[in-house]
């Protein structure tokens, strides 16, 4: 949604000048994309050893740099299918590390481990999805939670448990429903488009 809807005013005044000074200081998408998967990781591990404030913050700021590989790759004239690749895959392991670091963080609670099984088995679907449709010529994007939404709710909703404000399950219910709405979503138009 974000992806769709705030590309050009986030592209306009935010990631296009970011990207510019990468460009400036010599550094390359890829040095962006792994930069992003190292920060995102690091706030996994932090989140895993009981720590949700500095842990959002990080997976936050990890996933706010991977957004800017791609600017900064058409900046330089370097996009290449190996840089899109490895942004996907990145992009992947570090949703699983923000997932797994939640996992370990509430794993006293059977149920709440399922919820983050459950979002994270939807996080993979829905790229997956999108790739699967775009194989066969349709537009695979769509639906209610993106990457960058699903970064957002994770860090917005997982903040306030470090406060004591709610528990985990505050975020985990939601992200489950929402990325199976979205996995419907992206299927449906898909099957649609298949016809």
């Amino acid at each position: 949604m974000i992806d769709q809807q705030g590309r050009p005013w986030l592209m306009k005044h935010v990631v296009g000048p970011i990207g510019k000074v990468l460009v400036r200081l010599k550094i390359t998408a890829s040095m962006v994309t792994l930069l992003g998967l190292v920060i995102t990781t690091i706030g996994a591990v932090v989140l895993a050893n009981g720590l949700p404030i500095p842990a959002t913050l990080l997976i936050g700021l990890g996933g706010g740099i991977d957004g800017i590989d791609g600017t900064v790759a058409r900046l330089t004239g370097t996009a290449s299918r190996r840089g899109a690749f490895l942004d996907t895959i990145s992009d992947r392991v570090g949703e699983l590390a923000m997932f797994a670091g939640l996992a370990w963080f509430v794993s006293d609670d059977s149920l709440l481990v399922v919820l983050v099984v459950v979002s994270l088995g939807n996080s993979m679907l829905i790229p997956y999805i999108r790739s699967k449709a775009e194989a066969e010529g349709l537009d695979g994007m769509g639906g209610l939670m993106g990457r960058a939404e699903r970064i957002i709710l994770f860090c917005f909703l997982m903040f306030p448990v470090g406060l004591d404000w709610w528990g985990a399950e505050v975020m985990l219910w939601p992200m489950a429903v929402l990325t199976g709405i979205t996995v419907f979503q992206r299927f449906a138009k898909a099957w649609s488009g298949l016809r």
